[in-house]
Parts: structure tokens; sequence; C-alpha cells
């Protein structure tokens, strides 16, 4: 991304922020003070910003189970801060933030000003290459190299030179961050799907109306099925669209995920994962079965064109190719933390 520029700023030197990373916080934390600054803030706590980046990364970490890295010490305290505050994985985001800023515990008090130990002054590092953490503390405070802003024990100050910049591109500079953010953890993500979408809170989900109507309840018209979780009977009014792979990890809709079950044990199954030895072999039976059906009574159904994204021609639907895409998708969600059933 070209960043806009304007006279007399080095902007050249924030584009060049990112340039050495080895975790997310630089991303957090600018994307934080952006938020801020929006908000007409310019003279910002440490602490808020902490707390920010954390809020930030909440639903990446314990909604999406995306990996930060070894090195990263942010998962680490998204997870100790969900604990110690009693925050539920899915709170939005003005909740989760208000009760991290303003908490006294220790735990989150400690995890929060881990961060000042190297974030605030290395962010600077761009205007102040080569300099120690004191020298880019007392440098900063005088705004030296139009830097972006400036250092305190407690909180920043925004260098007045770059306000009005920060405000009238706030948006612009959040999509820098997020779009750098997204590239950083795919590498660190090879093969899960969908990173730049697992950066935010999680837009409420459509329900499955339509797959439902137009797909598994036309199969069961023309035939009997059984939830291949609980072994009942399947009718028309009885059943949940489910998700084989959760949706939290594959964040799509697509047919060739998708089955009717039973509707209590849907509920209780949430976000978990179907271990592969035990339920694939009746998924793809289902699965099957129901494609066939279809193909035959009802061959331009807008459904099937799901199944392409695995199979370029249905008549070459196979048990091998299903379990290519199925096997891997539960194996990478299983590494990043998702539970099995």
């Amino acid at each position: 991304m070209v960043l806009p520029l304007k006279k007399n700023l080095p902007i050249n030197l924030l584009a060049s922020c990112f340039n050495s990373t080895s975790a997310t916080y630089k991303y957090y934390w600018l994307l934080s003070i952006i938020q801020e600054v929006e908000m007409g803030n310019t003279k910002i706590r440490k602490i808020d910003l902490f707390a920010r980046m954390i809020s930030n990364a909440w639903y990446t970490v314990n909604y999406f189970h995306v990996s930060f890295g070894k090195q990263d010490l942010i998962q680490k305290a998204v997870h100790l801060i969900k604990d110690e505050e009693r925050i539920s994985i899915d709170e939005n985001f003005q909740t989760i933030l208000n009760k991290i800023s303003k908490s006294a515990g220790t735990v989150t008090q400690n995890q929060l000003l881990h961060f000042n130990n190297n974030v605030p002054h290395w962010f600077l590092s761009p205007w102040f290459p080569k300099k120690s953490k004191a020298e880019i503390y007392a440098d900063s405070k005088k705004y030296c190299n139009y830097c972006i802003y400036a250092l305190y024990d407690e909180h920043i100050v925004i260098n007045p030179e770059w306000t009005d910049y920060l405000i009238s591109n706030s948006k612009i500079l959040k999509d820098f961050c997020y779009w750098n953010l997204s590239l950083f953890l795919q590498t660190r993500n090879p093969n899960v799907p969908n990173i730049p979408n697992k950066l935010f809170k999680p837009p409420l989900r459509g329900s499955l109306q339509k797959q439902r109507k137009g797909f598994w309840n036309f199969v069961l018209r023309n035939g009997s099925l059984k939830c291949i979780y609980t072994g009942k009977e399947l009718t028309i009014g009885n059943y949940a669209v489910e998700h084989f792979v959760p949706y939290s990890f594959v964040l799509h809709d697509l047919m060739w995920n998708l089955i009717p079950a039973d509707s209590s044990f849907n509920s209780s199954k949430s976000n978990k994962l179907p271990r592969f030895e035990r339920f694939f072999p009746s998924f793809f039976d289902l699965q099957r079965r129901a494609v066939d059906m279809v193909r035959k009574s009802d061959p331009k159904n807008k459904f099937l064109e799901d199944y392409l994204t695995i199979f370029p021609d249905l008549n070459s639907f196979n048990k091998e190719d299903y379990s290519k895409t199925i096997q891997p998708l539960i194996t990478i969600a299983s590494n990043n933390g998702f539970e099995y059933l």
C-alpha cells in the first residue's frame, strides 16, 4: 500500500515502520494510536494503548485461533487476561476494552505493562536508527526528525505536525495496519483460510435457510437421512444445518462443508472439530447420496456449484479427493487450538 504524502512530513518513515517485524506488536500499536486520535485524543495513556492492542487482537486469538508465532506474547496475554477478567470470547469490542483498561488485577496489569519495555520506543526506530531507548525517549520529546509522537513514562503525545494527517487519513492508515498484519499472519498460518477476515469480530452470521430449503429439504423429500453424529432419523422441520469443519475456521457456507444434523447435538457441537477417522466416512456417504439425488432430480440446482471448488466435474465425485480437502482443514484447525468433540 502507498500512504498519502504530506509536505514536510517524513511519510516514508511511517511507511517503513513494519519493515522489520518478528511479532504483531507494532501493527496493533499503530492501529491503537490511530483509533485514539480518531476520538480526538492526542495525549494518550500507554495503558490505554496496551489495552487496545489486546482488544484488537481478541477475536483473532480467541474466536479464530490464528497463531501469532512463538515469539509473540500478545497471544499469551490475550489468553491470560481472558481468564483473569472472565470475558467471553465473543464479547463486543468496547466492553472488552473497558474491562481491560479499567482492571486493577495484577495479572492484567502485568501483561499490559510488559509491552512498555519495548513497543513504544522501538516503533520510533525509523526516526531514530541505532539509538538507545534513553536517547529515543529524550529526542522524541523534542519531536526530532518529525517523529510521530513524544514518549513519556506513562503516556505519549502526538506530534501536532502529524495530528491532521492521522485524522484525515485514518481509514487508509488502519487499512495499512490490517493489510500488513494479514500478510504477517499469513506467513505464520500458510494453510489457514481467509486470514484478512479473521482480524475483526465476526459479523452476525446469516441463517442457512437457503441451503436448508433449496438443497437439504429437497433431499429429505426424496429419501431418508440419518444424523452422522447421533444416528437419529432426520425429517423436514426437525434438523439443523451445520458446518462439518467449524465456520469460525473456514468462514464460508459452501455446501461441501454443510450437512443436516440432529438439532440438539448441533447446539452442543458448537465450534468443535469432528474426528476425521470416526465421522468422515459417514459424512462422505451422506454428501454423495445428496449430490447424486439432486443431480438426478434437479440438475440445475445452484448449490451443486459449491462442490465444483473440490471437483472440477461432479462425475469425478470421489472419497479420496474429498478427504484431501477435509482432512487437512481438520488437522490445521486442531493445531491452531480448535478442540475435538
